[in-house]
């Protein structure tokens, strides 16, 4: 009896640590912002502390769904790298795998807009028409597209 306890003892033990050690494995990297990153926006803006507060709630509110989109875009670039180096080794062209991943491209480009739109909109509501106009000129001048 004593040493059915302790294997099912070592069992449970072993399940738990396999289960943490998976969980860690899969959960998203903590990238959440600290003060001081945060401190260019309080200081260039001139933001209070209560605006500063909210917008960093904000910002920490919407940190993991754009991780997690920021994941999907990084398992999207490793499959383009796959499919490419396919096609190059065979020398044919999979016309609909391709035109799968330029629909979830699109997709997931679509999502990383309006979350990112969401986000600069809600911010934006907590500052004053000054604050608000530096701030979407930062943001603006951020998102252009760069030179090829």
């Amino acid at each position: 009896m004593n040493r059915f306890l302790l294997v099912l003892l070592f069992g449970l033990c072993g399940g738990l640590a396999a289960h943490s050690a998976w969980y860690a494995w899969r959960t998203p990297a903590n990238h959440e912002l600290a003060d001081d990153q945060y401190a260019w926006m309080k200081d260039s803006l001139k933001l209070t502390d209560e605006q500063y507060a909210v917008i960093k709630g904000l910002h920490e509110k919407s940190s993991p769904h754009l991780q997690i989109l920021a994941d999907q875009v990084r398992k999207m670039r490793t499959e383009l790298e796959a499919y490419e180096q396919e096609r190059r080794a065979t020398g044919q062209v999979d016309f609909v795998e391709f035109a799968r991943f330029v629909d979830m491209r699109r997709t997931i480009d679509a999502e990383c807009a309006a979350s990112t739109r969401q986000l600069i909109a809600e911010a934006s509501r907590v500052m004053t028409p000054a604050q608000r106009q530096q701030y979407l000129a930062l943001v603006s001048a951020s998102a252009a597209p760069l030179p090829n």
